[in-house]
Order: C-alpha cells, then structure tokens, then sequence
C-alpha cells in the first residue's frame, strides 16, 4: 500500500444533498422546507419558541438584579505592584496611588480607583493611597513595613 493510495472505505463519506436544484432530485421546488409561511423564508430562526408551550426562558423565576451604583475597580495584587517595583517601573519610596500605578502600566485605564489583593508578596516598605484593599492586603503591607490609607474610610 502507498500513501497515494490512501482512500475511506466506499460509502463511509455520503455526498451532501444540494437542494432546489430541480424537481427530479427529490428535493426541489421548496427545498424540504414545506409551503409559504415565516419558516420557508430564509434567514429565520424563531429562538426559544417551543411550540406555543410556555419556553424554557420564561418558566424560570427570576433571580437578582445589577446594582446601578456598584462601584468598578482595578484589582491589583501585591506580586504585580512587587515585580513593577523590581523593574523599576514603580518608585518604592514614594507614595503609591493611582496615578503612579497607570504610569507604570500596572493598570491600563482608571476606572473608579484600585482595590489591592493579596496575592503574590510584597518586600517592599511601600505607602498605599488607593481606594480599597482586602484585610490580607493590608496585613501583608504592614507586614513588609508599609501601610494603606483609603481615604474616605473610617477610622
């Protein structure tokens, strides 16, 4: 056997059926698609319609709601403010806020400000002034000799 020779099985590949090509293939005229009505056009899909039985959609009760006021925030971890830090991208030193997290491409856009999470490890002393932070963040900033003031939060 050679690989020119190659071939499926015979019958094992059915030829597709070419519809509205004449009445003598079978399937002509109307094309399988029955007489007149919506679903003889082209172009339609009636979706989610079962037959007049109530759809599926519609017999599940309804559940929550979207909060209008959510606030949307930049969650940042504390190995992406590191690994900038280490690259130089980010100045340690100085007070770390928004502004200087855009700068150094931590966060692309500023949305309603950053909320800090702890993942990844933080070695630097470094001064937050951001929006929010999860408990572990915080604990994790003054564990490396740093702090996080969110202002606006109570004390």
């Amino acid at each position: 056997m050679k690989l020119n020779e190659l071939r499926d099985n015979e019958g094992a590949v059915k030829d597709r059926m070419r519809v509205g090509r004449g009445i003598g293939s079978g399937k002509g005229k109307t094309g399988g698609r029955g007489v007149k009505g919506q679903k003889s056009r082209s172009g339609v899909a009636i979706k989610g319609f079962e037959g007049g039985q109530m759809p599926l959609h519609r017999r599940l009760p309804k559940r929550g709601f979207t909060n209008i006021f959510a606030k949307d925030y930049n969650v940042v971890s504390l190995g992406r403010v590191q690994t900038a830090i280490e690259a130089g991208k980010l100045d340690g030193s100085q007070t770390v806020t928004v502004e200087a997290l855009k700068a150094a491409g931590v966060v692309k856009r500023v949305r309603d400000g950053v909320r800090l999470v702890s993942d990844g490890e933080l070695k630097s002393a470094v001064t937050f002034e951001i929006a929010g932070a999860s408990k572990a963040a915080i604990a994790a900033v003054e564990k490396a000799g740093g702090k996080v003031v969110v202002p606006g939060a109570q004390a």
